[in-house]
């Protein structure tokens, strides 16, 4: 299922979308304002997001241009806004189609079938990544220095291994907890960050300034290659 962030300020319009991208089996996220938008976008990663450009708190193109900050994720407007100038000025910040309001559903699908083909086919993923000086197998689930093994505890192996899967990604807190933790941690922070100091520890040149394993604060954490 093709993940979806729907982004409007009309709750008529949130519903009907919803409704219809559901019975064609996309996996369905909605937020109100670009606040809102840029939250979830961080804890559930979708894979396109349909953006209206008049929202109540911030303007639809900076929703956009603080998005291409870390994502490269398709963004279609879908907006009220007419105007060429509005739809340069969207295109300009990142987004990667337009569509007026009002509109056809039939029109909308097609041009988000079009944005996820874009993507192409997943490429293989890495057998090792490297972190400073140190190789993690995933395959082998180990990481090694100069050779040598690096013990790491099941739960720093399994909060490493989702962060170097998403390479420059910037994983939400609530994501990161309920992949590695499970349901019923979404508000267990502190478990996070003695985590993440912990494998600074073992695996940062320089743990108490890290190049690698990075913390966005108030959002969540990046792995940068």
């Amino acid at each position: 299922m093709t993940r979806v962030l729907v982004v409007d300020d009309e709750p008529q319009i949130l519903r009907a979308l919803a409704i219809n991208l559901r019975a064609r089996s996309y996996d369905v996220r909605t937020a109100g304002t670009g606040t809102e938008a840029l939250a979830v976008a961080v804890d559930h990663a979708p894979e396109l997001v349909v953006l209206d450009l008049g929202l109540p708190d911030l303007d639809g193109t900076e929703v956009i241009a603080r998005l291409r900050t870390w994502t490269s994720v398709p963004i279609l407007v879908l907006s009220g806004r007419s105007d060429s100038t509005d739809k340069v000025e969207a295109l300009d910040a990142g987004a990667d189609d337009y569509v007026t309001k009002p509109f056809g559903m039939d029109e909308l699908l097609a041009r988000m079938r079009a944005l996820v083909r874009r993507l192409g086919p997943a490429e293989d993923e890495p057998a090792t990544v490297l972190l400073g000086e140190s190789t993690i197998d995933l395959a082998a689930r180990k990481v090694l220095r100069d050779g040598v093994e690096v013990r790491l505890t099941p739960t720093e192996w399994h909060l490493l291994e989702v962060l170097v899967r998403h390479p420059g990604r910037l994983l939400g807190q609530k994501r990161l907890l309920d992949e590695v933790w499970g349901p019923g941690y979404e508000n267990a922070h502190g478990n996070l960050r003695l985590y993440m100091g912990q494998l600074r520890r073992k695996l940062e040149p320089d743990p108490g300034r890290p190049r690698h394993l990075l913390n966005e604060p108030g959002m969540g954490y990046r792995f940068e290659p």
